[in-house]
């Protein structure tokens, strides 16, 4: 009786291999299932800034599903900031349009938002401060259930046209999200004075600390990251170096010609050299053009990457500025700011004595600026105040709470 034949040896290790693999991919797919989907959306420079330490952290945890989208609000800044951190959106909504008006960007981003949240079905959103792509994903995730997080929550101005429109973009968060990282007990005690949940508002410091002595780190590293400053850097050799940011939209037309004339003012100094990247906005540049163009002392070049930009605030004896953010992150270098807004929702700069407001107005920039010049005790009264602002460890805090927020 003729004996049965063994398979042959590759054809039992094929069918153990596919076996094996039918049983990982039925493994994954349980231990997919079983974690929870966090979705990070954001679209300008800043948010991507702040919140790469944020995703980075999140990243580094077990039982999460890190996913990121973009809408691009603001393309080429945004993609800056993307590289350079390390970061490949899983999702890309590319809004941006050249002059689109804010009611055709809002309509676009919640169609575009909503239909990446109905693809994606996260457990939870998270968003950063107060842009449009803010407000319109926490809304669209309201509309689905879908509970948010809030980085950098409870700033607020007291004045919904300063700044416009990003006060009641935040207010409007404030109203959906069910965790509120506040980077500051000022900004934690606003959201309680809104009566927001008390269990919801966690003091974490603002994300931009650990962003900017991360990127620090790296330039001091490896200085080829920054290094296309080094032409301005040595031309400049020898003069004390005013960094310039300007892009609210409530300083357009009037606000911004008098800051432009103020800038003029300041850069006939002889002692002085001006660095502005200009906002590509048309608003900006045309006024900052005509105002500027040909004096020896101020160089306006196109907008930095982050590496660039942490090497001119490096370089920088004072930043003026309109820019929220950079109010937190100037301080931590010991770079006095002189912020062109009349009010501003970082107080604690103000009360630390390392911000000082002083408007737009043309005449009262210049004296500012020329008493920290002048003046070595008022310079060093704000250089050496301490910035209140965190101590660079908020996007591991905030990665932990999200994470305990879902632990299944």
């Amino acid at each position: 009786m003729p004996t049965a034949r063994a398979p042959p040896v590759r054809h039992c290790q094929r069918v153990q291999q596919m076996l094996t693999y039918s049983w990982h991919k039925r493994a994954e797919t349980r231990y997919k299932a079983a974690m929870a989907k966090i979705l990070l959306i954001f679209g300008t420079r800043p948010e991507a800034i702040k919140l790469f330490p944020v995703v980075h952290a999140l990243r580094a945890l077990p039982g999460l599903e890190t996913r990121v989208c973009v809408t691009a609000q603001h393309r080429g800044l945004l993609d800056q900031v993307l590289e350079i951190a390390g970061i490949v959106p899983d999702i890309d909504l590319d809004v941006m349009q050249e002059n689109q008006s804010l009611d055709a960007l809002t309509a676009r981003l919640i169609t575009s938002i909503g239909a990446a949240l109905d693809a994606e079905k996260p457990d939870r959103v998270i968003v950063h401060g107060d842009t449009l792509t803010t407000m319109v994903a926490s809304l669209a995730a309201y509309y689905r259930k879908v509970p948010v997080g809030h980085v950098e929550a409870g700033l607020r101005s007291g004045d919904i046209h300063h700044p416009w429109p990003e006060e009641v973009n935040r207010r409007v968060v404030a109203c959906i999200a069910d965790l509120n990282f506040a980077p500051t007990e000022t900004a934690a005690d606003a959201l309680r004075a809104e009566n927001r949940n008390p269990a919801s508002i966690h003091i974490t410091g603002n994300t931009v600390i650990d962003a900017l002595l991360a990127t620090r780190a790296r330039i001091h590293a490896d200085p080829s990251l920054a290094s296309g400053l080094d032409l301005l850097a040595a031309r400049f050799s020898g003069k004390r170096i005013i960094a310039v940011t300007s892009h609210r939209r409530e300083n357009f037309g009037g606000g911004m010609e008098a800051i432009a004339g103020a800038i003029k003012d300041i850069a006939a100094r002889p002692d002085v050299a001006v660095i502005f990247p200009v906002h590509p906005n048309p608003n900006v540049r045309a006024v900052m053009d005509g105002a500027l163009a040909n004096l020896d002392n101020v160089a306006m070049i196109d907008p930095l990457d982050y590496p660039h930009f942490v090497r001119l605030l490096d370089m920088a004896e004072i930043v003026l500025t309109d820019s929220g953010g950079v109010q937190e992150e100037a301080p931590s270098l010991g770079k006095p700011v002189l912020v062109m807004r009349e009010t501003t929702e970082r107080p604690e700069g103000l009360a630390a004595g390392t911000a000082k407001l002083v408007g737009t107005d043309r005449a009262r920039i210049v004296t500012e600026m020329f008493r920290l010049l002048d003046d070595s005790s008022a310079y060093s009264a704000m250089s050496k105040a301490h910035n209140p602002f965190g101590d660079g460890t908020a996007g591991t805090q905030i990665a932990r709470i999200i994470a305990d927020a879902h632990q299944r």
